[in-house]
């Protein structure tokens, strides 16, 4: 993902978090915000209830990657922090991309007929 694309600051991350909605399933919860940009811009929140580092990292790195191959099959301007659950820790790839899936179709902003 680029610089630009991600959400870094803890104040940006707290905003969407109050501000946004909320969306959820068993494996990720999807906090949605919009933005006034033409980009859509994606934090990762792995807590370390999850597990250790090592899984942490593969849950991050599995969410990025879902969401860069497919970020064209979504509408931008939208701010989105994914909160990672307990089950993402044993998820395949594909698991969290159904996931993404589901849940950004909840919150609207899967494009129709990608």
């Amino acid at each position: 993902m680029k610089k630009e694309e991600r959400i870094r600051k803890n104040r940006h991350f707290r905003l969407i978090y109050n501000r946004g909605k909320s969306y959820s399933d068993d494996t990720l919860v999807a906090y949605v915000f919009r933005n006034r940009s033409n980009i859509n811009r994606v934090g990762i929140s792995v807590s370390k209830k999850i597990g250790k580092s090592v899984v942490r990292n593969r849950v991050k790195r599995l969410i990025k990657e879902a969401f860069r191959i497919n970020k064209d099959k979504f509408k931008v301007g939208h701010d989105i922090v994914f909160v990672a659950r307990g089950k993402a820790a044993k998820s395949s790839f594909y698991d969290i991309e159904r996931s993404i899936f589901n849940l950004l179709k909840k919150a609207g902003i899967f494009k129709e007929g990608v």
